[in-house]
């Protein structure tokens, strides 16, 4: 064998870790840090990626992905965060449980929240318009139409006197998510039950309560987790003929009875572009937080047949869609 065409191949191997090393430095890296579990946010993720892609990313080819999901366990999110901040990620993208968990990791690397909440109440940026530091992101107006999905539900079973209010205990807006829908069922003269789920064994629990309280409906609160189990949520209140109303149309499109409240798709979709634009050289500090403003009311006709309920005109008539 020639040694000069040995050493320089062996040179040549010894090189090509470096190369890769220095390829895959060159690709930007994104955080996806969430509260919830892979395959409840799968649409999330991929209107995230769309977002991505309208921007010029596309995952695998010039930019990668490091997914963080909590599972519906919330004390991992610190340890989650601190995991993306080893890595070096270029961004981080979080979700309202998951954000206050990036923010107290790092003040440098730039975040970008998926949110109900007000960001200005929780600190995160100094206002909408200049969020200052190293966050941003995306709002909706969903915690802010909370009560309203009530008055919703209450025109559509005025006969309901008893209404069960479903909500995390460990999210962020739980407490004055509560206070506010209580408020406002005191207000239509019904009484009103909190009951807590934050792990999918609680449901059967909560349902089993709901039926001994002689809950005649039931309004779910905005949280990841819960949102993740859309599915398991809408059949449970069908089988136990609860007429129930939730923020995501998806629910509907399972099988709920109704929803009222922005797009979740849209949401995450815009914090893609979002994060795009800081891969681009756009600093946090000075991209303005995006509201999600529209809100869609969506009745599903065929639950509601099922449920014995006759949906009023009025209402079929301010609906954005009818499922039937």
């Amino acid at each position: 064998m020639n040694r000069r065409w040995f050493i320089t191949m062996l040179g040549g191997a010894a090189a090509w870790p470096l190369a890769a090393r220095a390829q895959q430095a060159a690709i930007p890296v994104v955080g996806f840090l969430n509260s919830a579990s892979a395959d409840g946010y799968a649409m999330a993720a991929r209107a995230f990626r769309q977002g991505l892609k309208d921007t010029g990313f596309v995952e695998g080819q010039n930019v990668a992905i490091e997914y963080r999901w909590a599972e519906g366990q919330y004390n991992r999110l610190p340890a989650l965060a601190a995991d993306l901040v080893h890595c070096r990620v270029d961004v981080i993208v979080a979700n309202t449980a998951a954000m206050l968990a990036a923010r107290a990791a790092t003040t440098t690397i730039p975040i970008v929240f998926t949110t109900s909440l007000d960001p200005v109440q929780l600190g995160l940026v100094a206002s909408l318009s200049r969020p200052g530091g190293n966050v941003t992101g995306v709002t909706s107006l969903n915690v802010e139409v909370g009560p309203k999905r009530l008055e919703l539900l209450h025109e559509l079973a005025p006969a309901v006197n008893v209404v069960g209010f479903l909500v995390n205990p460990n999210n962020p807006n739980t407490q004055s998510l509560s206070r506010d829908l209580q408020a406002v069922a005191g207000k239509l003269g019904r009484q009103s039950h909190v009951l807590y789920a934050s792990n999918e064994r609680d449901f059967d629990r909560v349902f089993a309560e709901l039926v001994q309280r002689r809950a005649g409906a039931l309004v779910i609160g905005s949280d990841a987790f819960l949102t993740s189990h859309i599915e398991q949520l809408a059949a449970l209140a069908l089988r136990h003929a609860l007429p129930a109303v939730y923020q995501y149309p998806e629910f509907t499109a399972a099988g709920g009875l109704m929803s009222y409240g922005g797009s979740l798709t849209e949401m995450y979709r815009t914090g893609g572009t979002h994060a795009g634009r800081i891969l681009k050289g756009e600093k946090p500090a000075d991209l303005p937080v995006q509201q999600i403003t529209k809100v869609e009311l969506i009745i599903n006709l065929k639950t509601a047949k099922a449920l014995g309920l006759t949906v009023p005109l009025p209402l079929l008539a301010r609906a954005d869609e009818v499922i039937e």
